[in-house]
């Protein structure tokens, strides 16, 4: 069977991001970067043979830590899109009020960078070297 790893990389995520974050939906931006940098990991796994399961943007990128070299500030991106991940789409994940109310322009454009530079992690492993 093919190789799918490419189907995962999730450009057409970025472009989503951006579309919510010029609509003003913050939230969503945010969430979508956090899916786009999410499957650009998951690519890399299947890549590599492996195949990875769950939501933690910087465990998944230290499971892979022994296989390809994970640049150090990835995993500070990955810590800050992981808290994008159930806020901005669940109104209990606030203490009041519903999630679009928490987000701002200036969050969901620095989630899309941070998504980006995963992203083209991802795809530099998939052209390997």
């Amino acid at each position: 069977m093919p190789s799918r790893a490419k189907d995962w990389l999730a450009e057409r995520d970025l472009e989503v991001a951006r579309r919510e974050t010029s609509a003003g939906s913050y939230e969503w931006a945010c969430f979508i970067s956090h899916q786009a940098a999410e499957k650009a990991i998951k690519a890399v796994y299947q890549h590599l043979g492996g195949e990875a399961r769950g939501h933690d943007l910087d465990g998944l990128l230290e499971g892979l830590a022994s296989r390809v070299s994970v640049p150090r500030p990835l995993s500070r991106r990955a810590i800050e899109l992981g808290k994008h991940y159930i806020a901005p789409r669940y109104p209990d994940a606030h203490v009041d009020g519903p999630p679009f109310r928490h987000y701002t322009k200036t969050e969901a454009e620095r989630a899309i960078r941070h998504a980006e530079a995963i992203v083209r992690f991802g795809r530099s492993i998939l052209a390997g070297p």
